[in-house]
């Protein structure tokens, strides 16, 4: 192979890999629509209700999220559009009971499975399969 025809070929390679990038991304882009990219972010929503659980990003959230800002915030739609409020204590997230996890039925908060002994407890009916959970107060 000539040196002229591997630049080519590199060249080529580079092409396809790039092709593949930006169709990994359309379709991601797809998944969730609409992107950060073309969500305008409106000022806090006051008074409105939080959507549990909302799409943010690449992420299902069943709680008030805190990404780069002071206080935790939430979804007023099921995905993100722009519309948002800071959290108040009733907006955090609520045990769900009873709920499911391993073989057993829990009715209320219990430390199984935590490796530092504190209680927990499911924010979907079926911990196994959701895998959604927070700390009881």
């Amino acid at each position: 192979m000539k040196k002229e025809e591997v630049w080519l070929w590199g060249q080529e390679r580079e092409k396809r890999k790039v092709k593949k990038e930006e169709e990994v991304k359309a379709e991601k882009a797809d998944k969730y629509s609409p992107t950060m990219e073309t969500v305008t972010h409106l000022p806090e929503v006051k008074g409105g209700k939080c959507f549990f659980p909302f799409r943010y990003r690449d992420g299902i959230f069943h709680d008030c999220v805190q990404f780069r800002v002071k206080h935790k915030w939430c979804s007023l739609n099921e995905t993100y559009q722009g519309y948002w409020k800071y959290c108040s204590e009733e907006d955090f997230a609520k045990c769900v009971f009873p709920f499911w996890y391993r073989h057993l039925i829990y009715w209320g908060c219990t430390e199984d499975g935590d490796s530092f002994g504190k209680a927990w407890c499911s924010l979907t009916r079926n911990y196994n399969k959701d895998r959604v959970w927070k700390y009881c107060d």
